[in-house]
């Protein structure tokens, strides 16, 4: 591995606490502070991405060296590690400083092409921001960031993505629905990657002190290194950002929708500036459709970041972002139009989006209600959301509705209501006839667009305990299906979830921390 490759400008340009001190405290006016890993001497390495190594320029691994540092276990002397700082706002309410609780930075590394990519472990050990908690991280959830982060990569949504996962030889106590039933588990760390790990939650703890001057370096270094297309002479080069940032969340959001994804702690500390999908903790794919869905447990009965409501919260945390950066925009009203803009343009993505999974070529004014009956249907019903699509690919005026929708429905549908039902297809098999294009390129449109695998939460569930038992055959099984998930590479993943999952931890209802 090209280990001596890895460099810390982060760490260089920004002001930070260099001491070391592990202690956790407030932190002020500083981005970051030095921390050491946790050194695991018993690390067992489980995954290793080759392909992500190759891509950003880490390369293979050679000797023992280069495990020990993807083990969090023994470091090069080029690589200083650090933690950053931000702020936020959870669940609405204002936060103060949170930081990098659970993440410690090896720092950047650049690829021939001159592409820079981010790494961090996450598990590998406290530091100044983890509130009272340990930095450590248990297998059952770093098995799902892995997973999962390299599922949305392949479904092609912006992510950050995981280069490694290993065993830490430790046992970690969690309660994992803090329902005061602690036990141990198995420790694990990973290594995530991505081209930037900034959050709204920096440029918040930023502004929140009055350190304009830092906010102003901060947010010259955000486009000056990931936003090329902005003029950094330009004298509304901030505003360029913010509307930047609006639109790659907009971006982001059509794609949750898109894939039936609700990512169950939108709070503004785990937004991305680069409309990336970040901090996987209680997350589910939808398997029934259901616009109040949330997966986290943290989260009810308010259901603030149900899946229905994830196009609005990105707004509401636009508006925090907004907050953040106007001493430098010092604008109000492009602000307002910026974030009164949002609702229309995500709608208009929405909608197109919409138009593709039902293999319309193009959004007539009628789609519209058609959208909206369709999704009212899907919910009546309990219709799988995934399944839906994936049947709809084969249905014409002469298929045996019952039969090809047969597996679907995750309650029993009355005759009245399969009447519906069967309407309803017809109305957009009507539809359909209005398109300009073929048929043949209508359902090119709709595979491309509806994924035949998703990991499911009751998938992931099941392979978490393989894992626990030593054992990878799902584990690799899974690894092939989500790097092809445009295909149905394992008929047994195409199912709805098996009714002996309904209601259990980890499948249908998880916690923060899981």
């Amino acid at each position: 591995m090209n280990l001596d490759q890895i460099t810390q400008p982060f760490s260089e340009i920004f002001p930070g606490d260099l001491s070391g001190n592990p202690r956790q405290r407030q932190t002020p006016k500083v981005l970051f502070s030095t921390t050491q890993i946790m050194g695991f001497e018993n690390a067992d390495l489980i995954i290793f991405n080759k392909k992500l190594a190759e891509e950003i320029g880490l390369g293979k691994i050679e000797k023992e060296a280069d495990t020990d540092f993807l083990n969090a276990a023994s470091l090069p002397a080029n690589i200083k590690t650090y933690a950053t700082a931000y702020a936020g706002h959870q669940f609405g309410n204002w936060a103060g400083q949170l930081g990098d609780g659970r993440a410690i930075f090896a720092g950047e590394i650049q690829n021939k092409n001159g592409k820079k990519t981010e790494l961090q472990w996450k598990g590998a050990g406290a530091t100044p921001y983890s509130r009272h908690a340990d930095g450590r991280a248990v297998l059952r959830s770093s098995v799902r960031e892995y997973l999962m982060s390299e599922a949305m990569y392949h479904l092609g949504i912006p992510t950050t993505r995981a280069l490694s996962l290993s065993f830490t030889g430790e046992q970690v106590m969690r309660d994992m629905m803090y329902d005061g039933n602690a036990d141990y588990e198995k420790g694990a760390v990973m290594m995530r990657t991505a081209e930037s790990f900034l959050r709204f939650g920096h440029f918040e703890l930023i502004s929140s002190q009055r350190e304009i001057a830092t906010l102003q370096q901060l947010t010259d270094f955000t486009i000056q290194n990931y936003f090329p297309e902005i003029n950094v002479e330009s004298p509304e080069k901030y505003a360029l950002l913010f509307q930047n940032i609006s639109e790659r969340t907009a971006d982001l959001m059509v794609e949750w929708y898109r894939v039936g994804f609700v990512h169950g702690v939108m709070n503004t500390d785990n937004m991305s500036v680069l409309g990336l999908t970040i901090d996987y903790g209680p997350f589910s794919f939808l398997d029934e459709y259901a616009l109040n869905f949330t997966p986290n447990t943290t989260d009810l009965p308010g259901r603030r970041y149900a899946f229905g409501n994830q196009g609005k919260i990105a707004q509401w945390n636009l508006w925090q972002l907004a907050n953040a950066l106007f001493p430098l925009i010092n604008d109000e009203k492009i602000l307002e139009k910026i974030l009164n803009d949002f609702t229309e343009m995500f709608w208009t993505k929405h909608d197109a989006m919409m138009a593709k999974k039902f293999g319309f070529d193009r959004v007539l004014e009628s789609d519209v209600s058609f959208f909206t009956d369709a999704q009212q249907i899907m919910e009546d019903l309990k219709i799988d959301y995934t399944l839906f699509f994936n049947k709809l690919e084969n249905a014409d005026e002469n298929s045996d509705y019952e039969r090809l929708f047969a597996e679907v429905f995750y309650e029993h549908v009355s005759e009245e209501n399969f009447l519906k039902f069967e309407n309803f297809i017809k109305i957009y098999l009507e539809r359909l006839d209005k398109n300009t294009i073929s048929r043949a390129e209508s359902l090119a449109l709709m595979q491309k667009n509806n994924p035949k695998f998703i990991l499911r939460n009751y998938i992931l569930f099941e392979c978490i305990n393989e894992v626990n038992e030593g054992k990878k055959d799902l584990l690799n099984k899974i690894l092939t299906a989500l790097e092809n998930p445009y295909k149905e590479l394992y008929p047994e993943f195409s199912k709805k979830r098996p009714s002996m999952y309904n209601g259990q931890s980890g499948c249908s209802t998880l916690s923060c921390s899981s």
